[in-house]
């Protein structure tokens, strides 16, 4: 059976995958001779609930306990096991991680917002994502006794900053 050949390196466009290799195989980026920068990065979710799923949240009544407090903990951690989660994502020193949850009664629901940095050779988009990701799904484990229709939405990159690409902001 015939290989089919793929572009490596990403080409000044971005348009290349940088995690494949050549021959199709999947690869863990060089980044040695990178120089170590200050890189940051932001990311966005949504937990969509009914108003009084929320209104329990606001209380502080939930059964499992405080179920902000328990979200941030769990974003925080997951940030810093983004590697062992993410095949083929470098190890960071992650030197700042911060999860903001707003409570939001329009949606209603919780705004989970990650704003991670790291100075090294690579960007911490994956690490504000995760963050993200794991601290809806507390959210969601937190009150799903009581509410099973609860939806995760909208999880995205909303800013980076550093590295040869740039800064990126996501269009409002």
């Amino acid at each position: 059976m015939a290989r089919k050949t793929f572009k490596s390196n990403a080409s000044k466009d971005g348009t290349a995958l940088t995690h494949i290799d050549s021959s199709g195989e999947a690869r863990m980026v060089d980044v040695s001779a990178k120089p170590a920068t200050e890189r940051s990065a932001v990311a966005e979710g949504r937990v969509v609930m009914s108003k009084a799923t929320l209104e329990l949240i606001v209380s502080g009544n939930g059964k499992k306990g405080d179920v902000l407090g328990t979200a941030r903990i769990a974003g925080i951690m997951a940030t810093k096991r983004t590697s062992d989660l993410i095949p083929l994502c470098h190890p960071l020193a992650l030197s700042k991680v911060t999860i903001d949850i707003t409570l939001d009664k329009r949606l209603p629901g919780c705004i989970v917002r990650a704003a991670v940095k790291v100075t090294g050779p690579t960007g911490v988009e994956m690490e504000a994502l995760t963050a993200v990701s794991v601290a809806c799904l507390t959210i969601y484990d937190m009150i799903k006794a009581v509410e099973r229709g609860v939806r995760i939405e909208g999880i995205h990159l909303v800013e980076k900053k550093g590295g040869k690409s740039g800064h990126y902001r996501a269009e409002d």
